[in-house]
């Protein structure tokens, strides 16, 4: 009922008496406003009186326990005197009114201008973003406990001493009809905090300085006696409180509705379907590795491969063959029955080698450099190379010569291994 003037976009206003204005919101959603919005600057060379008006005269048809703690909140504080001041107007929220009341008369500018992305709005977004999805691990971090409660306590000091004191309170419907009583009063007390906060601190910094001290050690001392969360219950339910803490700060951190309720909707959908998306995942690998061909890769070894793994695997089987002969079960009275020299058995079990030294002094001689095997297999081949026509096949010589060479090296190995 008011005669106000409109305030719009860009606008500069310059007056000198007392009057009213007041912001339409646009109905019109545009996404490239989601983090937008409008800063109202009042300033003037003398003192005036700022008031914001309501819509509402009565706090009685309050909807929510925002709107009656907004409603309260205007109707208890005063009328703020200054020569600046300055409003920030959320994009598409509710209709702004407020009252200008110069002392003198001088002339006073009110400028409107636009804020494309606000620091704030994007801040609390990715702050609630954040918060959802790292709210398990939150939860059972110790160091993250302890900064919650003392960001409690100086927030909600009332809740948390409720909490503290939780163990004094017999009857549950006593505490919890103590919590809802506490969590308006903080709820109010963070509203007036919000909105006043210019004025406290330049006025009273002292204080808040003061109670922020005094009461984020009281409640470090008292998250750090009661120590962190155990039971899986309590944890579970911290991550829950995170998450709804997350939810406001997205549905504050941006200004069109529709598009908090959208993120919120896909962060749940996102936290529900990581399970089955994990597990459809896994089962694709599963069936690729089963369905997949796998081709056979031959390696040739060379002759020194040949003969470092012949060795190895001698090794290997008689050291698996003594552990076989020295366990219990094993018949070894029907072996000793049937060996001619049971005594070198038993040796062999106790750690011997399976070869005597005049074995190994008698193959050596035979097969060894500078053997009699070796020096017959060597004038044989140098014979055979010689009988050949030298005119017609001298290549195919060589090549025979070579491939006959190697078969009587691999023959020397393979006795040499037998």
């Amino acid at each position: 009922g008011r005669n106000c003037s409109f305030l719009q976009e860009m606008d500069v206003i310059q007056k000198q008496d007392e009057n009213c204005y007041c912001y339409v919101q646009n109905r019109t959603i545009h996404l490239q406003y989601v983090w937008s919005t409008l800063q109202v600057k009042v300033n003037s060379r003398e003192m005036f009186r700022f008031e914001p008006i309501s819509e509402k005269s009565s706090c009685r048809n309050s909807e929510t326990v925002f709107e009656f703690a907004a409603c309260a909140v205007q109707i208890l504080r005063k009328p703020e005197a200054s020569t600046e001041t300055f409003i920030s107007i959320k994009q598409y929220g509710e209709d702004i009114c407020f009252k200008i009341q110069p002392f003198k008369t001088k002339p006073y500018t009110v400028s409107v201008k636009r804020e494309m992305l606000d620091g704030k709005l994007l801040f609390l977004f990715v702050a609630g973003i954040f918060l959802f999805h790292f709210a398990n691990s939150l939860s059972r971090s110790t160091k993250f406990f302890y900064l919650s409660g003392i960001i409690l306590g100086v927030l909600a000091l009332l809740v948390f001493v409720l909490l503290t004191l939780k163990r004094f309170i017999p009857r549950h419907s006593t505490f919890w009809i103590l919590m809802s009583g506490c969590w308006m009063s903080s709820l109010y007390f963070i509203y007036y905090f919000k909105e006043n906060m210019q004025w406290l601190w330049s006025e009273h910094r002292n204080y808040l300085l003061g109670y922020f001290l005094a009461v984020g050690i009281t409640s470090f001392a008292t998250c750090y006696q009661h120590g962190p969360l155990t039971t899986e219950l309590s944890i579970t339910l911290f991550t829950w409180t995170l998450q709804l803490i997350a939810f406001v700060l997205i549905y504050c951190g941006v200004t069109i509705p529709q598009v908090a309720y959208a993120v919120i909707a896909v962060s749940l959908c996102s936290k529900g379907l990581c399970y089955p998306l994990g597990a459809a995942c896994h089962i694709g690998r599963k069936m690729k590795n089963h369905f997949k061909s796998k081709k056979l890769v031959f390696k040739c070894l060379t002759e020194e491969e040949y003969r470092e793994q012949g060795e190895t695997e001698t090794i290997r089987a008689l050291e698996e063959l003594r552990s076989f002969c020295r366990k219990p079960d094993f018949p070894s009275w029907l072996a000793v029955s049937k060996l001619q020299s049971p005594h070198r058995f038993a040796g062999f079990v106790l750690g011997s080698p399976h070869v005597s030294p005049a074995e190994t002094k008698a193959h050596d001689e035979e097969y060894g450099i500078g053997s009699f095997f070796l020096e017959e297999q060597l004038f044989e081949t140098r014979a055979e190379s010689e009988q050949g026509d030298p005119a017609n096949s001298i290549h195919g010589g060589d090549e025979e010569d070579e491939d006959e060479m190697h078969k009587q090296i691999s023959l020397s190995y393979a006795t040499e291994l037998l």
